[in-house]
């Protein structure tokens, strides 16, 4: 599998041996939905394509990753990893603690590892796409998979 992209993601799934794909498209930097964006261009389900959004759940960063269509529920993030309160991280705390920039951030390959909370939806496709650590940069690689390179759990944290 190339590694035409060269970013921490590829890099963090070819040395643990997850077959993962790469999807380049031309992203708009007038467009700020990056994930649809993401979708429209690869011609793919938005309910396939997730986005990773930092939280903070009692001062600390937790990843969530959650379908595009819809909105992060802070309050079942909290409680998926046994916290109380939580509220979206400042983005350039995110893009410090992650090495990627908001609208392009992996929740692959991160610079310092973060417990992670995959929305249960992704456990109903073959193939999931998250961003591949920059914008216009999509992976898609299998659910199982994605929760073996990110250590994720599993829960209901979309509405």
């Amino acid at each position: 599998m190339p590694l035409m992209a060269g970013t921490p993601a590829t890099a963090a799934l070819a040395s643990a041996g997850i077959p993962f794909t790469e999807h380049a498209y031309a992203h708009d930097p007038a467009n700020r939905d990056f994930g649809m964006e993401a979708a429209t261009a690869l011609g793919l389900d938005p309910d396939q394509v997730f986005k990773t959004l930092l939280v903070d759940v009692d001062g600390r960063l937790v990843v969530g990753i959650v379908p595009v269509t819809g909105k992060l529920d802070l309050k079942a993030l909290a409680a998926a990893v046994g916290g109380k309160r939580a509220a979206m991280a400042d983005p350039t705390l995110a893009e410090r603690r992650t090495g990627y920039v908001v609208g392009g951030i992996s929740p692959i390959g991160q610079k310092t590892r973060h417990e992670t909370v995959l929305d249960e939806t992704a456990e109903l496709w073959d193939v999931v796409y998250v961003s591949g650590g920059r914008r216009g940069f999509d992976l898609g690689l299998a659910p199982a998979d994605l929760i073996r390179a990110t250590g994720a759990v599993v829960a209901d944290i979309a509405r």
